[in-house]
């Protein structure tokens, strides 16, 4: 394979990329079954770009990368220019505070993302058979542009781990997480899920569940064409309110969920609690081949326990009755814990134009690393089930 026969080009719309080409790169098994995952397909991507949830004055700038040999689109990544570390979900505010005490300019930055997506998944995006020439293009042409335009980082975030492992062969930093994710241990269904618990936490979750039905009304799945736009208002409803207390400005404008229910609800599982007719409460999940992943909850009522029913519980029942394997409920939180949701690593990739700064950066990762790994195994043994026989439930 020639070099000189390869194209690196980056675009401020994907618009200019055909979305069959880029889908061949970021889902082919999509030509026969579900994508792995949605968000990074060309029609997730640019409904972000056309309701203005990315773009001008958001602080995600699209520079979506291609690489082409012959012509052909071979690799493909969504890259973004960042104003700021927010949507991230793998945060690096105190290395911007400490890069600027120093005296550098921390932004912008390059951030390879599904933008406000903590979900695990693919970002250097490579047709079958350019695994190795397609990776190493688009991370040496995204390193290519920081340099060329003094930019102080480059980061790919929530990034597989072959992903994280490539990458630090090539010389980029490797930072692991955690978050928390149910998986499907041949259960069969909810009940054969709770017999796996320890009796103490079957019982609180039976408790609970019993509660969060005493709302007074009924909780539906939709998706598909099950899906209609009064939903639509309602779930926006939801997400200002739940918006507006986490982040302060909710992140999804309204006209993304427009094109959702246009282009994206076969990838859609809304599940709502209806009371009088109305939705007073709900969760947006998105489905994957063998993922569930939740991405927002939102009520205009508050009913104890009814998040965890529709966020946790009632995605564990409809992964079970559809055969996905794991449930991914989203960043953070250790009262997933309780309701069988266990700690997993998380994988990003950094590279820092400031070789004494970069050196501290990774210091500090090896430290992190080990931390993140002991957290993971504590948390693991204090989860909800039951212990082999003779250990303390």
């Amino acid at each position: 394979m020639s070099e000189q026969l390869l194209e690196l080009t980056a675009h401020a719309s994907l618009s200019e990329i055909d979305p069959a080409e880029w889908d061949a790169c970021a889902c082919p098994e999509a030509a026969t079954r579900r994508p792995i995952d949605p968000f990074t397909t060309h029609r997730f991507l640019l409904a972000l770009e056309e309701s203005g949830s990315v773009g001008p004055g958001t602080g995600w700038q699209p520079q979506y990368l291609a690489a082409r040999i012959d012509g052909m689109l071979i690799a493909c990544a969504p890259l973004y220019a960042k104003g700021h570390s927010q949507g991230e979900y793998i945060f690096d505010h105190n290395w911007a505070h400490a890069y600027e005490r120093a005296g550098g300019r921390y932004y912008p930055k390059l951030q390879v993302a599904v933008p406000f997506t903590p979900a695990t998944g693919r970002r250097l995006l490579v047709r079958e058979g350019f695994e190795e020439a397609g990776r190493s293009a688009l991370l040496q042409g995204a390193l290519r542009i920081a340099s060329d335009n003094n930019l102080s980082s480059v980061h790919l975030t929530f990034c597989t781990e072959q992903e994280a492992e490539a990458g630090e062969e090539m010389g980029l930093l490797r930072r692991t997480g955690q978050q928390y994710h149910w998986l499907d241990r041949d259960y069969g269904d909810f009940d054969g899920f709770l017999a796996s618990l320890s009796s103490r936490k079957r019982k609180n979750i039976r408790k609970e569940r019993q509660t969060a039905q005493m709302f007074g009304g009924e909780i539906v799945h939709l998706t598909g064409d099950a899906i209609e736009p009064a939903h639509w208002d309602a779930f926006w409803e939801f997400y200002q309110d739940t918006g507006a207390r986490k982040w302060g400005t909710p992140y999804l404008t309204r006209d993304f969920f427009e094109l959702a229910h246009d282009r994206l609800r076969d990838d859609i599982l809304l599940i709502l609690a209806m009371r009088e007719g109305r939705p007073v409460a709900g969760a947006l999940n998105l489905i994957g081949r063998d993922t569930l992943y939740g991405r927002y909850w939102g009520c205009v009522e508050d009913h104890n326990a009814l998040h965890f029913e529709l966020c946790y519980y009632q995605a564990i029942d409809w992964a079970l009755a559809h055969g996905l394997t794991r449930v991914e409920a989203g960043a953070q939180g250790e009262h997933k814990l309780a309701r069988g949701y266990l700690p997993v690593q998380t994988h990003s990739l950094h590279w820092i134009a400031d070789e004494g700064f970069s050196r501290a950066v990774a210091q500090y990762l090896t430290a992190e690393r080990a931390a993140v790994d002991e957290e993971i195994e504590v948390l693991t043994s204090f989860g909800p089930f039951r212990k082999p026989q003779g250990e303390p439930e």
